[in-house]
């Protein structure tokens, strides 16, 4: 054949084919024993608990703008999803699920933070971009609060006295404390997140019971991401009254955001790892805000440099793993051999 390249294209073609068809069979049938096992029977205080973690602590948010208390209780129901989602980790992963090591869960966490941090500079980008009015708002808020927490001036009636600074041991622990404490409460998120797409799988079964039956569930399980994206999104408008230009915008940033984090969360099967992805990112951010400039960055290299050491053993352990086998099945063959025989 002078000209062979169509046969090699069609080859290639075929193969490459074969193989995305073998990887998207895979995908489709871990995403159906994940739906199936999101949506096992549960107790009924179980799924109080959920629509509690869920709508109740929405509820909450909008009452903030009202009370004082709603922001404390509010706070009280992020901690108590610490113990829901300890009831409903488990059902991300499978039973068939090989265990993994503490190197291979710490590489699960770098690898998350990695991509979250890439992803989310692919957002403010885009924000900052296309979203003008959200990002001098956003600008402003950061501004004005970290001259707030870093001087503020008290002057006497007669404007003698100059201003003075306020930062006393106790005022430095009560505001540091604090920014860190809704931090960590806010890796919590990822809890309510999983509650409400338990939810919403719990209904899309009801509703198309036929659908569900015959497999392929990816529909649903990404229908059930989306929706919980955009309400993650609007989530982040309800504490205060806004311009629609700077809430619509909100949604649009904090609803990619948490598309990203659902991802993150099909992808590692393990919500805790994403809850201290989420917690991490959000104690680095508010660190660059007002504290310490680039924290973020800075948090991210370390983080890489981890991940390629961790990588880098894994590796190495993998072969060495792989040299034992093949030893293993060398010794063997002789004795496999000699039984025929």
């Amino acid at each position: 054949m002078l000209f062979p390249f169509p046969a090699v294209f069609k080859r290639v073609r075929d193969s490459c084919g074969k193989g995305f068809r073998e990887v998207d069979e895979i995908w489709r049938a871990g995403n159906d024993v994940m739906t199936t096992n999101l949506t096992k029977p549960m107790s009924k205080k179980l799924l109080f608990a959920i629509i509690l973690v869920t709508i109740g602590a929405e509820v909450l948010l909008y009452l903030t703008r009202y009370s004082t208390m709603a922001n404390t209780l509010y706070d009280a129901v992020m901690v108590s999803s610490f113990f829901i989602g300890w009831k409903l980790y488990r059902r991300l992963g499978s039973p068939h699920d090989h265990p993994k090591t503490k190197r291979q869960h710490a590489l699960q966490f770098t690898g998350a933070f990695l991509l979250f941090f890439l992803g989310s500079m692919v957002i403010n980008v885009f924000s900052t971009m296309t979203l003008e009015d959200f990002n001098t708002d956003y600008d402003h808020y950061v501004q004005n609060y970290t001259s707030v927490q870093t001087y503020m001036g008290t002057d006497d009636d007669d404007g003698a006295h100059p201003a003075k600074p306020i930062w006393s041991f106790f005022e430095k622990v009560d505001t540091i404390g604090y920014d860190l404490y809704t931090d960590t409460l806010a890796g919590l998120e990822e809890v309510w997140r999983l509650g409400y797409i338990i939810l919403l799988l719990v209904i899309f079964k009801k509703v198309f019971p036929r659908r569900w039956e015959s497999g392929r569930r990816d529909i649903f399980l990404m229908t059930a991401l989306f929706l919980t994206s955009i309400i993650f999104g609007i989530d982040h408008t309800l504490d205060k009254e806004q311009p629609w230009s700077i809430k619509m915008g909100a949604i649009v940033t904090f609803a990619n955001m948490g598309f990203l984090f659902g991802l993150l969360l099909l992808w590692t099967r393990n919500l805790w790892v994403i809850v201290l992805v989420h917690a991490l990112y959000d104690i680095t951010a508010t660190l660059s805000w007002y504290y310490v400039d680039y924290a973020v960055e800075l948090f991210a290299l370390v983080v890489l440099l981890i991940h390629v050491i961790l990588f880098s053993f894994e590796k190495s352990n993998q072969r060495r793993l792989s040299r034992e086998s093949g030893m293993i099945e060398l010794v063997q063959a002789p004795e496999i051999i000699h039984n025929v025989e």
